[in-house]
């Protein structure tokens, strides 16, 4: 007994003076982090949010089985580790047990329950860890890059404990005698019966060696992710309580859409007259917020963003998993040098330390290169996927902001599109005046708007750059017209008063220029609007609908958005346009990231497509995990050179479906998708919505 107890009390003490200085390290890490002002708004929704998710597992629930067989590993985690009060008693008497509770049968029948499920739930997540690693291509399973001995000690120390837990109830009924099956013991029964035989001295010996196993396997894992602070896969089960806490959106909305503006010292920057020590966006470790390093430090490594990020699948050097754990490395490899109080003790740190401190964040040889930070399409594929509300979108638009801004270190060809954008207000470098062409193509009074918009004008239609210029999506421009004129809906535009709305601009990291457009429009619209309680806009493009609708609230004005399938769905729905002519054909329909996953437009397009008598196909990466067409994040107007184009993995999808044609709500979409089909030399017609819409009417 004396030799159970020393190791138990004694190990005890150990790890948790190393836990207690390991915790302090990590939040003294974190703490390194620039301030955030809009993570705390709310508390009570954010409270809410928090329970809905971790008790609901909401965000895990995507993965059916997984998320179902984690529930259990994630209650009886908790509830598991629980029972070392129950441990420690039982080093000095077998026969403890814990006081009130102890005997109660609810509380013996949901341990009992716990603990078989916890075993079963985890043997479970080892044969899918497996059969992913070694099922698949090491480039096509999640785990690819994970640190997989971490995984595997969190589940055998998991196992073990499972294992003392079971075997400890049936000691426990074996002294108790019970010669038929009890509700005390509910489900150990045949483990009592297995271990009656044995004498009481042996039982006790059995019962305190056990306990003293289940001790020191526990304290071992707490001085493990001590001692390792980057070891996600065991942390997040503490983290992600508050990073989910603290996520962007206090209702829990994805951490999507908009981009959050550039904090210095906790506030916006003012970029009329920005201060000489205002922080561009992320250039060192140390400049991302608290909550970008909570980020980091959360990672579980589980893949699931890897596995459906497009620039991975079409083998580009991004893994958002793996940009995320490097930024993690090397924030708490450097920590040490922050943390030191002078400059002598950063002389007389390792040299390990000292190097890590002077590598280069972005570049050839630093933590991140810039074929990785540049693959990005801001998709949101890695944050819809993220289990624990990891934001990897706003950290690598962080690091563009610094590289453009700061170093003036981007892409080649974004180069001509800034110049565009800031000289002639669109991407291709278009003489404003053109913007109206589109307009003297269709055979209807369209009105524009000068000054304020008319009194019987319901909807402004943002037309956008694409919409006004290129020619695909010129097309598009004039079916919703001729829709919405059908329909007698009375709507204007602003012919050459647009600009671009800057949203490639902002997703390229180039936030002046965006700050620049922005304003401009600002001030048109408030002038077009300023009489109007409703301001009603109808886009055709998502990146407008995204950024006019979301980015622009953090410039003072809130427009009703409208997309134009969902306008076009509501007045199929109330008979205002009534499909005549079905359209006989088989339609696969491609989900625009910025229409899906930013704002949860699912279902008005493949409504619209259905009422038009179309026979819809879906490809299998859909919805909320639809795969990128390549355009986003203003790779519209980069060079693909690494790996397999973007595009032309999608077209692939869908020629697959055998589908006659394919449905797209987004010019940047369908310029992407129509170049691919056009590289397979492919049959497959690519029409917007619209386009589909118009037809079914004759």
């Amino acid at each position: 007994m004396l030799v159970a107890t020393t190791i138990s009390y004694g190990i005890t003490a150990v790890a948790l003076i190393i836990l207690v200085v390991g915790i302090r390290r990590m939040l003294a890490t974190i703490r390194l982090g620039q301030p955030d002002p809009f993570r705390t708004n709310s508390p009570a929704q954010r409270f809410r949010t928090l329970i809905r998710e971790v008790l609901g597992h909401t965000r895990m629930r995507q993965w059916r089985l997984i998320g179902f067989v984690h529930w259990f590993v994630f209650v009886g985690f908790f509830s598991l580790f629980l029972t070392l009060i129950t441990a420690y008693g039982q080093v000095n008497s077998p026969a403890f047990t814990v006081p009130w509770i102890g005997n109660f049968i609810p509380y013996e029948l949901f341990l009992e329950l716990i603990t078989w499920s916890t075993g079963i739930a985890i043997l479970v997540l080892i044969v899918i860890r497996q059969i992913s690693r070694f099922q698949k291509p090491p480039r096509k399973s999640r785990f690819y890059g994970s640190s997989m001995w971490q995984a595997y000690y969190v589940e055998a120390t998991i196992v073990v404990i499972v294992i003392c837990v079971l075997m400890l109830r049936g000691l426990e009924g074996a002294a108790d005698g019970p010669i038929e099956w009890t509700w005390h013991y509910p489900l150990t029964f045949p483990l009592i019966n297995a271990f009656r035989s044995l004498p009481v001295a042996t039982i006790d010996t059995w019962m305190r060696t056990l306990a003293t196993i289940k001790i020191v396997a526990s304290m071992l894992w707490f001085i493990m992710i001590a001692t390792n602070l980057t070891m996600g896969v065991a942390w997040h089960r503490f983290l992600a309580f508050f990073n989910i806490y603290f996520k962007r959106n206090a209702n829990g909305a994805l951490s999507l859409g908009e981009l959050p503006p550039i904090l210095t010292k906790g506030k916006p920057i003012n970029f009329e007259d920005p201060a000489d020590d205002d922080l561009f966006g992320i250039g060192k470790i140390e400049d991302m917020t608290w909550k970008g390093l909570l980020d980091l430090t959360t990672c579980t490594e589980c893949g699931r963003c890897q596995s459906q990020c497009p620039a991975w699948n079409t083998d580009k050097p991004l893994s958002p998993k793996l940009l995320i754990t490097a930024l993690r490395d090397h924030a708490y490899a450097k920590a040490p040098y922050l943390l030191a109080v002078s400059d002598e003790a950063r002389t007389g740190l390792p040299d390990n330390v000292k190097v890590e401190a002077e590598r280069q964040l972005v570049g050839e040889g630093g933590v991140i290169t810039p074929d990785i930070l540049w693959s990005c399409t801001s998709c949101g594929a890695c944050v819809q996927q993220c289990p624990v509300d990891i934001e990897h979108i706003d950290h690598i638009v962080n690091m563009r902001r610094h590289q453009v801004l700061v170093e003036s270190d981007f892409p080649t060809e974004l180069g001509s599109v800034f110049r565009n954008l800031e000289t002639k207000g669109n991407p291709w470098g278009m003489n404003s005046a053109s913007r109206n062409d589109w307009i003297k193509e269709c055979d209807f009074p369209i009105t524009v708007i000068s000054g304020e918009i008319p009194a019987d004008v319901e909807y402004l239609f943002w037309v956008g750059c694409a919409g006004a210029y290129e020619d695909r999506a010129k097309k598009t421009t004039k079916a919703v017209a001729e829709l919405l004129n059908r329909a007698g809906v009375k709507f204007g535009v602003l012919g050459d008063g647009e600009t671009c709305t800057g949203d490639a601009a902002r997703r390229s990291g180039n936030e002046f220029l965006f700050q620049m457009l922005a304003a401009e429009n600002v001030e048109t619209l408030n002038a077009v609007f300023e009489n109007r309680a409703s301001k009603k806009v109808i886009v055709t493009c998502p990146h407008c609908f995204t950024t006019l609708g979301r980015d622009y609230k953090q410039l003072g004005i809130s427009l009703e958005l409208v997309h134009h399938t969902q306008l076009l769905n509501r007045l199929v729905r109330d008979k205002h346009l009534v499909p005549v002519a079905p359209i006989n054909q088989t339609i696969t329909y491609h989900d625009p990231c910025y229409l899906g996953r930013h704002n949860q437009v699912y279902t008005p397009p493949r409504e619209l497509l259905e009422a038009s008598g179309a026979e819809l196909v879906e490809m299998p990466r859909n919805s909320e995990r639809s795969f990128c067409c390549g355009a986003g994040g203003a790779r519209m107007w980069m060079e693909e050179k690494l790996g397999e184009r973007i595009n032309m993995a999608r077209v692939d999808e869908a020629i697959a479906t055998k589908a006659q044609g394919v449905a797209v709500a987004c010019p940047f979409c369908r310029v992407m998708v129509s170049d691919g089909a056009a590289g397979r030399s492919d049959e497959i017609e690519v029409l917007d919505v619209a386009q589909v819409l118009l037809k079914s009417l004759g």
